[in-house]
């Protein structure tokens, strides 16, 4: 297991972080780090020997977080901005139809699984609507909850200065 990052890297967080309850004087859910933000790699750990975890300083926020692997990208690597993210609730806007039979109707909710950015003609999801999972273009899906309800809660590694 060797760390992809090291001392120093600019890195791009993919998800919005926010307190797990670990973060000194901010009430758990509260938004630390939006998705896209960039910050600095500060220190390089493991957890239970088995994850890697960066402490990721990020300076416009002024908050020093730790974030798994999978959740940073290189500053340089392209970056797709996205309405939704993994585990939010959306709905559909218009009917989702295989060979012709309506699936999902209009205002159905469903959850976000996965979020590809990289997709031509702009990201995609993957929404398991109740019985089914499909994969739809961001144009036919609604906000249920609140911009600020989705995200991944995450322990911080370090106080607000």
């Amino acid at each position: 297991m060797r760390p992809r990052y090291d001392y120093g890297d600019e890195v791009r967080v993919v998800r919005n972080v926010r307190n797990d309850g670990t973060y000194p004087g901010m009430e758990t859910g509260t938004l630390l780090v939006r998705r896209g933000s960039v910050g600095h790699v500060q220190n390089i750990g493991t957890y239970l020997q088995d994850y890697i975890i960066y402490s990721v300083h990020f300076l416009d926020a002024n908050v020093l977080v730790g974030c798994r692997e999978e959740e940073l990208i290189p500053v340089d690597a392209p970056w797709v901005s996205t309405r939704f993210e993994f585990r939010e609730k959306v709905s559909a806007q218009v009917p989702l139809a295989i060979n012709g039979e309506v699936i999902v109707r209009p205002g159905d909710e469903g959850e976000i699984l996965k979020v590809l950015r990289d997709v031509p003609g702009g990201p995609v999801y993957h929404v398991r609507f109740p019985g089914r999972t499909l994969q739809v273009p961001e144009s036919a899906l609604a906000q249920v909850l609140a911009p600020a309800q989705g995200g991944t809660l995450r322990r911080a590694t370090g106080g607000r200065e």
